[in-house]
């Protein structure tokens, strides 16, 4: 290709970029392998563009021998965006000459997914591998999931969760098996040795002997993986799992990589550290592996928040090895620092959270601000005596921002976890401030969203007594917690009556008494409820006796017929099933009748919620009840960003969790619940030793990065959890440092002693300790810090909750006032019309 470029500092200008020399060298670097670790807003996007413009305009290759991998289809998006517009001012693509015969050439830009997609198709003959595989839809993966679990023969009896549970399982099992190209029958095999290995061992506490249920449930788990991925190559279907554990088969084939190498001269790798291991084996199968080919991967060690669904950050440490150079040499590591993002007292705070994070990473440099922006940037921090008094802290703070000026879009708050999003919107709602929960892991926790998924729940699975006992203490039915106590009492009372009837044997009664209950005998309370339609409503039946209120007779066999009315439509399309249970539950007129600005929200965030569900049902026509629980409960579970909504372009302040802010920015980010356990947390990643559903970690392609079980007795467990512990503790750290990189200009982070139902007091974070820190040696401001409680305070939270509490609650006044307005009218348009001898019967 002729040369347009010939010097950087003519790039600079061609493109109106002020480049940092770290920019510079990274964009100039001759084509060869190499690693660029791109600190938190050091502008690796801008360096990627610009790199494809200088090898283009330098005549080293043809814009479309380039190709660019990223993550997601928004970052895809941007990054060709950025070519193209690049390309075009610095004169190498002329759009305006566009030659329909001979195209401009532009560079392949794409999802690591789909480049796998791509590689299948134009490959997959060579591993027998049909060209027509369709590519699976998340409701597809959990509808067809759910029919293995069904027709499967079993039994089963090591596998005693519900059922959308292990429609989640089975698929999470599939997934790590795929990630790490581990078959099936060999971690059938490998549990089957551990189980022999424990055979003869004193399981002498309740972590070693949870050790064999884990093996044997996941034994059983995997045969069920086994069933889902013969089912799969009968209707010809692929997921993104399969797609990445074929293509890295295909990357085993010399021939492949060469045409590969062949077709894109120069290959570009975003968010590297973010790549699983099977990813990994496909790249360095087709573009390393000492060919010298040139790769440059970009990415940030300290930003490897993904490690929980399979990524792995060893990945971009060992990219140089991976990607070596054709005589040996490894590839060269550069790194940017200079970030352009933030302001030089936020970066402070940043380099002093993630300062055991470099030393743990090679080529990793503390961030620097960009010239004249050493002293900008603010943090204000406060400890709060009360999770309440915090919310309103948060709420305040932000209503005040909004207020004097600053544009709501411009604002965001970032937790741990979805658990407060419900109080934080409706704490900002009643301050007249515009705010939008983020994803559907969000949604979940919203109360008008958990009540239809609570009714949802008790329809598929007659065991989900949280989710009835929602429905019955909720406002609809208001039924008193002495009430309730009855309704368990009597739950039992049906459990142990089909158990010991008909069995007169004392000894093996005791037998069974000692070993446990049957699986299969639940204690439910959707049973105990069925049995108010077989009893009179005034108690005097032939029943347990047991003094239930007059009142509760009657709201459970309502209840009850309710609900056996709905199971009979579970077989209809999933949308239909939704609609039917907000019409019966009456809860979309319950949102309209409510006179309050919340109610608007709530109905926006059910509108949203069943935009997800109708998403998930338009892959697949026939999806059920059962398969979409199984969804959310892998959303709930995985509410770090599993799902991939994005904050939408409302001027809105957005409400989202820390791990699906990477990537994003914001002129003020509040960060609440920096309380200890909270942020970071306390609760490590689920363990292969307890769940049946992980994968050990002896099997993993990144077994050296993570801790495993040295002896099989209480010590060599303790440890284990002890080394899980720490890796934790990383993993928090590095999530830390995403949240606390996100705002331009102001950082608001906050804590409390008592929290919402918790006996003992909280107390501020390693996080929140750190910002208290930096504010005091006067880089920011500490708004409130309240005293610790005394040794024998008692949470006020849990008083306020049982002083003067009528129960059930009373209805809001208005409320009800509009409700029995609307009433009154129905029923004199009735009587009108009853008493019109030519009208239509009532």
């Amino acid at each position: 290709m002729p040369a347009h470029i010939t010097d950087p500092e003519q790039l600079k200008e061609l493109l109106g970029i002020p480049f940092t020399p770290e920019q510079t060298a990274c964009i100039v670097a001759p084509p060869a392998p190499q690693v660029i670790v791109a600190g938190a807003g050091s502008g690796k996007t801008t360096v990627m563009a610009a790199r494809v413009v200088w090898l283009v305009g330098t005549g080293q290759v043809a814009p479309e021998q380039v190709l660019g991998l990223t993550f997601t289809n928004k970052a895809a998006g941007e990054l060709a965006e950025r070519v193209r517009t690049a390309l075009i001012r610095a004169g190498v693509t002329d759009p305006d000459v566009i030659d329909p015969d001979h195209p401009p050439g532009e560079p392949a830009i794409s999802t690591y997914h789909a480049f796998a997609g791509r590689l299948l198709t134009d490959h997959g003959l060579r591993l027998g591998l049909e060209p027509t595989s369709r590519l699976l839809a998340d409701a597809t993966r959990y509808q067809l999931a759910a029919r293995v679990l069904r027709e499967a023969p079993g039994p089963y009896p090591a596998l005693t969760r519900s059922f959308a549970d292990l429609v989640s399982d089975l698929l999470a099992l599939d997934g790590e098996l795929a990630e790490h190209l581990v078959r099936p029958e060999d971690l059938r095999a490998w549990d089957a040795g551990l189980l022999d290995t424990l055979d003869g061992v004193r399981l002498s506490n309740a972590d070693l002997r949870k050790v064999p249920e884990a093996a044997a449930a996941r034994r059983e788990l995997a045969d069920l993986v086994i069933r889902y991925r013969a089912a799969k190559r009968r209707q010809d279907l692929l997921d993104f799992g399969d797609q990445i554990a074929l293509s890295a088969q295909l990357a085993g084939l010399p021939e492949v990589g060469r045409v590969l190498r062949d077709d894109y001269r120069v290959v570009l790798l975003d968010e590297y550290q973010d790549t699983s291991v099977a990813q990994r084996i496909l790249l360095a199968g087709l573009f390393g592996g000492g060919t010298g080919h040139p790769v440059t991967a970009v990415g940030d060690p300290c930003q490897a928040i993904y490690g929980w669904r399979g990524a792995s950050v060893a990945n971009l440490d060992d990219f140089p090895e991976h990607f070596a150079h054709a005589d040996g040499r490894p590839a060269a590591r550069q790194a940017l620092s200079e970030n352009r993002r933030s302001g030089g007292r936020l970066l402070d705070l940043a380099n002093g959270l993630a300062e055991p994070l470099r030393a743990m990473h090679a080529g990793v440099e503390a961030l620097r601000p960009a010239p004249g922006a050493e002293r900008d940037g603010m943090v204000r921090c406060a400890l709060l005596r009360t999770h309440a008094e915090e919310i309103d802290w948060i709420a305040d703070s932000v209503a005040h921002l909004v207020r004097t000026g600053k544009a709501p879009g411009e604002i965001a708050v970032l937790c741990r976890t979805a658990t407060d999003f419900a109080e934080i919107q409706g704490a900002l709602v009643a301050r007249d401030v515009p705010v939008e929960v983020v994803g559907l892991s969000g949604l979940l926790h919203l109360p008008e969203v958990a009540d239809l998924v609570a009714v949802c729940e008790v329809l598929q699975d007659p065991g989900a007594n949280a989710s009835l006992v929602r429905l019955l203490s909720g406002p609809r039915w208001r039924i008193g917690p002495r009430d309730l106590a009855l309704l368990g009492r009597r739950a039992r009372l049906l459990v142990s009556h089909a158990r010991v009837e008909g069995d007169d044997d004392p000894d093996r009664r005791l037998a069974e008494a000692v070993e446990g209950v049957d699986p299969s005998e639940v204690i439910s309370l959707a049973d105990a409820l069925d049995t108010f339609l077989e009893t009179p409503l005034d108690g005097t039946g032939d029943d347990d006796g047991l003094p239930f209120s007059a009142d509760a007779r009657v709201r459970f066999a309502r209840l009850a017929t309710e609900l056996r009315e709905l199971r009979r439509a579970l077989s209809d399309p999933l949308m239909d099933v939704l609609h039917r249970v907000l019409a019966v539950t009456g809860l979309e007129v319950e949102l309209s009748a409510s006179p309050h600005a919340l109610a608007a929200r709530r109905r926006e965030t059910l509108s949203n919620f069943l935009d997800v569900a109708a998403s998930f049902a338009a892959g697949d026509g026939e999806a059920t009840l059962l398969a979409f629980l199984g969804f959310l409960r892998t959303a709930a579970q995985y509410e770090k960003g599993l799902d991939n909504a994005l904050p939408g372009g409302e001027n809105t302040v957005k409400v989202l969790t820390a791990h699906k802010s990477k990537g994003l920015e914001w002129d003020v980010v509040a960060v609440p619940g920096l309380v200890t356990g909270t942020f970071p947390s306390g609760q490590g990643r689920e363990k292969w030793t307890a769940q049946g559903k992980v994968l050990p970690h002896g099997l993993r392609g990144d077994a050296e990065t993570l801790p495993d079980v040295a002896s099989w007795d209480a010590r060599g467990l303790k440890a284990f959890h002890e080394a899980m512990k720490d890796h934790q503790h990383t993993e928090e750290l590095r999530l830390g440092y995403v949240t606390f990189t996100r705002p331009r200009s102001l950082l608001l982070g906050s804590g409390h002693w008592w929290g919402p139902s918790q006996k003992k007091p909280r107390g501020p974070s390693d996080f929140l300790t750190a910002l208290y820190e930096h504010c005091a040696a006067g880089h920011g401001e500490i708004e409130v810090w309240a005293d610790e409680p005394a040794e024998d305070e008692e949470n006020p939270a849990l008083h306020r909750a049982t002083a003067d509490e009528v129960w059930p609650l009373p209805l809001d006044d208005a409320a009800l006032a509009r409700r029995r307005s609307a009433a009154e009218t129905v029923l004199a348009h009735l009587d009108g019309l009853a008493a019109r001898e030519d009208g239509p019967p009532a």
